[in-house]
């Protein structure tokens, strides 16, 4: 009889853990409240801003606004750049009920960000920032960079450009985080690929006149220019069309270029770049349906920002509906296991020092003849996998990597 009601007690045990809920399977507040926090009037905001906020809006459509009876509210805040402001609006959201931040803007800000996200466990779905860090030494673990970084982005586009010879560079580069790492990056690339590096500027946002600085590139001896002042990219590429450089024989190099940032620029002084993007238009049909959804919103494409920040947004609510739950850590373990495939990217997948791998593009700037239309403005070069496109994991500083 005791041996029964032990094997008995054990049953009802393990009945009883089995079918528990999990600790934090509950939707604790009133709504479902994500933060849009980016650049909603500075240099970014075209890339960003007001399309970061209407694209986080269109991944909530998709769950018909509420999820477990919850309402989803996106909120939108400007940062204006500055850390010590992102930081500060984090705190308060934090404390008025926001789960989860999304885009963070700048490198600057999204780091500052980060450091709050680390103390308090509420996800942060980084969209704009490219900087190494935010998942290198500085990765946290309910925080993902979904879009592009410095290490892809600089190491693609140097190995596109040197397939072709080894001649001299000189960068021009944003003097904030992101510039540097993109810089550093590019740097390491091309002195493993045998090439030299000429020299190098840095220039604060917001820079109107580039013209000190490309008289330095024009002195230096370069053949190849590296514009590396995202946000200041189209003033900085008119110019250079401007001082004749690309009919003087330098090859005009756009670091962490976009659509928009052609758009701005004309294809007359871009024509023939090479770019690197996670997401363009006609990627695939389902990349096509929601930028043309976007199109009729806004009047304009989708940044790869702007469609990172829909697809982290639409991720994170799928798994906040699969596990009924609002909890950070529950949530991103959710996040991790489940595979990414949306209108972005239709391979994704969070790594250990989350970082969302998937594809990237190598795309080159049609001519004006070649395009055939509005915002037609590239063709596809090289289809790059995650495993050459993100920094390799064994190079990881970031503590959650085993």
């Amino acid at each position: 009889m005791a041996s029964y009601r032990t094997k008995f007690g054990a049953t009802l045990l393990i009945t009883l853990i089995l079918t528990a809920p999990a600790a934090h399977a509950e939707i604790k507040g009133d709504a479902i409240r994500i933060g849009v926090l980016t650049d909603m009037n500075g240099i970014f905001a075209t890339a960003m801003g007001a399309g970061s906020a209407e694209a986080a809006r269109m991944a909530t459509e998709e769950f018909g606004g509420k999820i477990g009876g919850k309402p989803i509210e996106i909120l939108q805040a400007d940062h204006q750049n500055k850390p010590d402001i992102a930081a500060s609006l984090a705190r308060k959201w934090f404390n008025d009920g926001v789960q989860a931040i999304a885009d963070g803007g700048s490198s600057g800000a999204s780091l500052a960000v980060q450091e709050l996200v680390r103390a308090n466990g509420r996800i942060f779905l980084i969209s704009g920032a490219g900087a190494n860090q935010l998942t290198d030494e500085a990765c946290a673990p309910t925080s993902v960079q979904w879009t592009h970084d410095a290490y892809s982005t600089a190491t693609a586009v140097v190995s596109g450009i040197m397939q072709s010879g080894k001649e001299p560079w000189f960068f021009i580069t944003g003097d904030y985080a992101f510039g540097h790492s993109i810089e550093a990056t590019a740097r390491a690339r091309i002195v493993e690929l045998g090439g030299t590096v000429a020299g190098s500027v840095k220039a604060q946002l917001g820079t109107p006149d580039y013209s000190s600085f490309l008289l330095q590139a024009q002195s230096s001896g370069a053949k190849i220019l590296a514009i590396n002042v995202a946000g200041d990219n189209a003033t900085a590429i008119k110019q250079a069309e401007e001082f004749g450089l690309v009919a003087q024989g330098m090859k005009i190099v756009p670091m962490s270029f976009q659509n928009v940032d052609i758009h701005a620029v004309g294809l007359k002084a871009t024509r023939g770049d090479l770019i690197l993007t996670s997401f363009f238009e006609d990627v695939s049909p389902a990349a096509r349906r929601f930028s043309d959804a976007f199109y009729a919103r806004r009047n304009a494409m989708p940044s790869q920002i702007q469609a990172g920040v829909y697809s982290a947004v639409r991720h994170y609510l799928q798994a906040v509906k699969d596990t009924g739950s609002d909890d950070g850590a529950t949530v991103m373990a959710k996040m991790k296991a489940t595979p990414v495939s949306d209108a972005y990217t239709q391979n994704g997948r969070i790594r250990e020092d989350q970082r969302m791998v998937h594809d990237l593009y190598l795309v080159q700037v049609k001519t004006p003849d070649e395009s055939k239309g509005p915002w037609d403005f590239v063709k596809l070069v090289a289809t790059i996998p995650p495993d050459q496109a993100f920094r390799p994991l064994d190079r990881s500083k970031c503590s959650l990597v085993k």
